[in-house]
């Protein structure tokens, strides 16, 4: 048992209204206490009745929104974001944005453009600004897309909780999994937190949770992740959810486990001993919204 004032804990589900079953497992989550927070990816075609499902649920879930330039269309008419979609009209998967970045292809004025539209279909859908924000497949690591999405928000006054991707170095080596995609995610993530930090944008200390399919097996994966994060306020980064056959060929396909893992990620989030390793490593979960609070109230005591 760890000692000392508990530390903050943020169980954030990505991917809300991705999929009719992947939110059906995310407020399944949200209702039993686990998950604290989820982001609603406002372009998919499932995005009103998950919110509708959402409200439902009342206020155990901490709903913000996740910026998104891989999957489905943008909110945008195609001919004005010509820079982000195929021919299709749709988004380029990760890969092809991820090789369109490396040769210069995506123009800045255009993302920015797109998500000041996500934005404000998340207000039209939720009724107000979202309380926490990360992107899609970490895509705003990826410079112009970070400093694109920060422009919106310090231009709309929304001053959310926002996702810091950076993890301590010597956690590279004591966990296991997706160690090279860690690595250079929390080398641009490092950067892109500084930035964040300096325009006083609130955000963890540390994130947990990142890693690739096979590796959500292990029934003590979350809990490693636990007992060796350090700092006082850590996200841990979830994809769960159950069996989403509507997510093939939008956000996955049927053999690169992507859709298993959601459904791994739910298993382990609903294991009875997950509260106790939550305790075990000294934290305390709450809500982004919570923390954002408790955070503003200290603020003015000091």
């Amino acid at each position: 048992m760890s000692s000392g004032p508990p530390r903050s804990l943020l169980v954030v589900a990505d991917d809300f209204g991705i999929g009719p079953n992947t939110t059906a497992g995310i407020l399944h989550l949200a209702g039993r206490g686990v998950v604290t927070g989820s982001v609603l990816l406002v372009n998919s075609p499932y995005a009103p009745d998950a919110v509708t499902a959402w409200r439902r649920l009342g206020s155990r879930l901490d709903l913000g929104s996740h910026p998104n330039l891989t999957v489905d269309a943008p909110i945008l008419p195609a001919g004005r974001v010509p820079s982000l979609v195929g021919r299709d009209g749709r988004f380029w998967p990760l890969g092809q944005f991820l090789r369109r970045w490396l040769l210069g292809r995506l123009d800045a004025r255009q993302i920015e453009a797109e998500f000041a539209a996500q934005l404000q279909r998340f207000l039209d859908l939720v009724g107000r600004p979202p309380t926490l924000v990360n992107t899609h497949q970490h895509v705003g690591l990826f410079p112009p897309v970070g400093e694109a999405l920060l422009t919106v928000l310090r231009a709309h006054r929304c001053v959310p909780y926002v996702r810091r991707v950076r993890e301590p170095w010597r956690m590279l080596l004591n966990i296991r999994g997706a160690r090279i995609k860690r690595g250079l995610l929390n080398q641009f993530g490092r950067r892109l937190g500084r930035r964040q930090a300096a325009l006083g944008f609130p955000g963890n200390d540390w994130l947990a949770g990142i890693t690739d399919p096979r590796w959500v097996r292990d029934p003590l994966f979350f809990s490693r992740w636990l007992q060796q994060v350090p700092g006082r306020v850590v996200e841990l980064v979830c994809h769960p959810g159950y069996a989403d056959p509507t997510l093939i060929g939008r956000d996955c396909n049927a053999n690169d486990g992507l859709l298993q893992r959601r459904v791994d990620e739910q298993a382990l989030l609903e294991r009875p001993d997950f509260f106790d390793a939550i305790h075990r490593a000294g934290f305390r979960l709450l809500a982004p919204a919570e923390w954002l609070n408790a955070r503003e109230r200290h603020v003015h005591a000091a």
